[in-house]
């Protein structure tokens, strides 16, 4: 506001442009703010250092952890950084930041998932690989494909959760109350027969996530991996493996 004096985006940016273009404006203060406000949405969207709060979030209620997590609370943070691309592109070192946090996150999410035995905990290190497929997107300037994501993951997440939900409280029967024994993956063997809606609808949300291509999650994920190839190989194939380990660690 200090630089452009305005809270409107499109103000905001126009401004901004032609401030750059007349060479009239301080560059590390600009960097410095662009900085700040792609730190608060780190935090937001629980990306890599900041990524330690999601997985505690899990305590409370299922239902309430399918809303925020799949659609609501960590969509914003992923949402200001596209809303603010225009800003983050004329900074030059910043985007080439932003993808390398998001594939952190990628791999990082996706292997701490695999180690996971309480199962809402793995759906939300899942949550946050994903999140850092957006972030991957974003940084390589792609926000079109990020933003399909956001929205295709946030469905099929959502019914994951609700899903997890169902066989949470179809093992409360079996194991008496206590989470630790009832979110365990361990001992959840044998459940299909018992709930063949729930398990209907689960394999469907995880097929998707895998991004097998009839379902949602396919077209998105791809298009992301295909920008990546164009961005940087190296990007590219440690995000290619990670899609690999996010198929693993659904099937468990």
């Amino acid at each position: 506001y200090w630089i452009t004096g305005s809270f409107e985006f499109r103000d905001l940016f126009e401004i901004f442009n032609n401030l750059i273009y007349n060479n009239e404006v301080n560059s590390p203060f600009v960097t410095l703010c662009a900085a700040l406000l792609f730190a608060g949405a780190i935090a937001k969207s629980a990306q890599f250092p900041l990524h330690i709060w999601l997985p505690d979030a899990m305590e409370g209620p299922t239902p309430i952890s399918a809303l925020i997590h799949a659609a609501t609370m960590v969509a914003a943070g992923i949402f200001l950084v596209a809303r603010l691309l225009p800003l983050f592109i004329v900074i030059p070192y910043i985007m080439n930041f932003i993808s390398l946090i998001g594939i952190i996150t990628v791999l990082l999410g996706a292997t701490l998932a695999l180690a996971q035995k309480d199962i809402k905990r793995a759906l939300a290190y899942s949550t946050m690989s994903q999140l850092g497929y957006m972030m991957l997107a974003l940084g390589m300037g792609s926000y079109r494909s990020a933003l399909f994501h956001l929205i295709t993951h946030a469905y099929s997440k959502a019914l994951l959760f609700l899903g997890s939900g169902s066989v949470i409280h179809s093992m409360e029967t079996l194991v008496g109350y206590s989470p630790d024994k009832s979110q365990n993956m361990v001992l959840m063997g044998g459940l299909t027969k018992h709930v063949p809606i729930t398990k209907t609808s689960f394999l469907l949300g995880t097929l998707s996530l895998c991004g097998i291509p009839p379902l949602a999650c396919f077209w998105s994920k791809d298009e992301i991996l295909n920008d990546s190839w164009l961005y940087s190989p190296i990007f590219a194939i440690i995000a290619w493996a990670t899609a690999g380990l996010t198929a693993f660690y659904m099937c468990r």
